[in-house]
């Protein structure tokens, strides 16, 4: 687990000085010294026997570390996306627990509020079955409110609050909008499968792909879909069906434009003892 780095920062006389981030100069001190801290827990990481980070975008850490020098009053988006039953809701809900317990100024936003609304279409095929089996692809980027999302997205990033619409995960396909009030906080997480979309991954400061074997994946939608939903087995194994090919078709392609892939079947402990650490190297100033 990281905290040999953690023991490490708490006990070493090295501590920098608050910088003056109202000058360029405090912040590109800032930079390097996160930079330095990013590469040494990233290279902590990799020794693990189950590592949470995967794979790191080469040029990811010199370039967020000018987005923080140049425009430091923007607010901080992280874009999380992954196949259906990668790790994305749990990973979301286990951060939000720790940043909540570190009062850590957070909002969390799923992109599954973003799908289009298609109760008109359930009405007309009878459910939600017979529309998907009648060839509608929902998990396609066309099955988004794109424009809305990025919309909204750029209002966070400006430290607007706004209000997102919110899908009815009830099989009846309606949409309502402005429905979920989303504070602006310093940083925003967006999970959900449209998140790396093209037109929307740009505005991102950080985004994560995260990934498990399929093996894993199955196992999770099917108990899922069959103990918490109710679902039929031979359906829930039909809807897998289509999701596999859908992942592979929109969400799998998004995997190139991550700065981090993260491990979705690692340990949700390590992974709030690294939000831990990043929180304690932001804020261990004297």
């Amino acid at each position: 687990m990281i905290y040999p780095l953690l023991t490490n920062e708490l006990n070493s006389n090295d501590k920098l000085l608050k910088p003056d981030l109202t000058q360029k100069s405090g912040r590109e001190l800032l930079a390097f010294y996160l930079q330095a801290k990013l590469k040494q827990l990233i290279a902590f990481d990799k020794k693990c026997e189950n590592p949470m980070i995967l794979e790191v975008r080469q040029d990811f850490i010199p370039n967020f570390s000018k987005r923080l020098i140049n425009n430091p009053d923007k607010r901080l988006l992280i874009g999380i996306t992954g196949a259906s039953a990668s790790g994305k809701s749990t990973i979301c809900a286990q951060i939000q627990r720790i940043t909540q317990d570190l009062s850590l100024p957070v909002s969390i936003l799923s992109t599954d509020n973003y799908f289009k609304d298609i109760s008109a279409l359930i009405s007309k095929y009878g459910d939600f079955d017979k529309l998907r089996d009648s060839g509608y692809d929902i998990d396609s980027p066309n099955g988004f409110q794109l424009d809305t999302l990025y919309t909204d997205l750029e209002n966070l990033s400006l430290g607007n609050d706004i209000k997102s619409p919110k899908y009815l995960p009830n099989g009846t396909g309606v949409s309502v909008p402005n429905a979920i009030p989303v504070k602006a906080e310093k940083i925003t997480i967006i999970e959900g499968t449209a998140t790396l979309f093209e037109g929307i991954k740009d505005i991102f400061d950080v985004k994560i792909y995260i990934e498990a074997p399929d093996n894993i994946r199955k196992t999770r939608f099917m108990q899922r879909a069959v103990s918490e939903r109710n679902q039929d087995y031979e359906n829930a194994l039909k809807h897998w069906d289509y999701l596999i090919q859908a992942g592979e078709k929109y969400i799998l392609p998004t995997r190139k434009e991550a700065d981090f892939v993260v491990n979705g079947d690692a340990d949700l402990d390590y992974l709030s003892q690294i939000i831990e650490y990043l929180h304690y190297i932001t804020n261990s100033f004297e």
